[in-house]
């Protein structure tokens, strides 16, 4: 993911997906201390449904 898909891919998740700036910030502190792709994070900690996940990587494959 390039520097400027990331803002992008942050308001997807916000307003395409209902993804809430609480949820969000928690995947952040996680990808702190244990990095990884955003969307991963989102799903490992249940944040997201496996659905949604696909959402996000077929948004991330068109971006």
């Amino acid at each position: 993911m390039t520097p400027s898909t990331y803002p992008r891919l942050i308001r997807f998740l916000q307003d395409d997906l209902a993804i809430s700036t609480a949820s969000l910030a928690v995947a952040l502190r996680h990808r702190e201390q244990d990095p990884g792709p955003l969307p991963m994070i989102l799903w490992q900690y249940g944040l997201i449904t496996l659905e949604q996940l696909e959402q996000i990587y077929d948004w991330l494959e068109t971006a």
